[in-house]
């Protein structure tokens, strides 16, 4: 099984692109545990694919060769995250409802556009479900260009974002600009699940930015520490995802969700034992 990744040039471009999502949702899926965004990270999941409909419509019936449905990912995933950032900030009681009226926005919109765009839209389906035997060398690349924007981000202010994650009214009292490095941590969340729309689809991107994390959670107490290992949790869930469903020739993505899913209940489990 091992050698088919590196025979087969479908499953190796798919290794390199499940490798470079992992790496960034690992990171950023351990702030989305901590701060307890899992539904905030959810509707800008859902909210993508009115991008992505936008961007293949665009392309399709003006003929713009450039756009691609994940940069309309990227628009509308960050976009999103802006909004809901804001309306947190400003009206937390209303935080909820707007994250719920997102969602379904932007699942809408993306059905919307794809009954309008022209021809058979098989490849939307992909990103929303998920089909990393997809993945091409250009896709390959972008996903590790976001890698190392979203990593050279955490790294310049980690403790800006530990020190909001973690209490936001101490931040505030040692001059940390909170607004700003929420606003910040949302718009990096939104670039990790652009990544993983790319392995596992828009629907299930919530398993694999959170259920990594959270394993690891169970491990460490060390926040850097679990970041690592989430990461490496990640990466293993991704290659035994991908390879049990070339073997079985199930849905790579739903292969690898699932997955992810099972380790979490023996983990959960180990957690309830000890």
């Amino acid at each position: 099984m091992i050698e088919a990744f590196f025979t087969n040039s479908f499953l190796y471009m798919a290794l390199l692109a499940g490798l470079a999502a992992s790496i960034t949702s690992g990171v950023m899926g351990s702030f989305v545990v901590i701060k307890r965004i899992v539904f905030v990270s959810g509707s800008i999941a859902h909210s993508v694919l009115g991008g992505m409909g936008l961007f293949l419509y665009l392309q399709r019936t003006f003929d713009i060769s450039w756009l691609t449905p994940i940069q309309g990912a990227i628009v509308a995933a960050i976009l999103s995250a802006l909004l809901i950032g804001w309306i947190r900030l400003e009206y937390r009681q209303r935080e909820d409802t707007v994250i719920a009226a997102l969602w379904s926005t932007g699942m809408s919109l993306g059905v919307i556009f794809i009954a309008l765009t022209p021809g058979y839209n098989v490849e939307l389906m992909h990103y929303l479900f998920g089909n990393i035997l997809w993945v091409t060398k250009r896709d390959v690349i972008m996903l590790f260009s976001l890698d190392v924007v979203v990593l050279i981000l955490v790294a310049l202010f980690r403790h800006q974002f530990l020190a909001i994650c973690f209490d936001e009214q101490q931040a505030r009292l040692q001059k940390v600009p909170v607004k700003f490095f929420y606003l910040l941590l949302l718009c990096l969340i939104a670039l990790s699940v652009v990544l993983l729309i790319q392995v596992v689809g828009a629907i299930l991107v919530i398993a694999m930015l959170a259920i990594p994390a959270a394993i690891a959670s169970s491990f460490t107490h060390r926040f850097t520490k679990m970041m690592i290992y989430a990461v490496l949790i990640g990466c293993f869930f991704t290659i035994l995802g991908t390879g049990a469903s070339y073997q079985l020739n199930w849905p790579p993505g739903a292969t690898i969700a699932l997955v992810a899913a099972i380790f979490y209940l023996f983990s959960f489990r180990r957690r309830l034992l000890h």
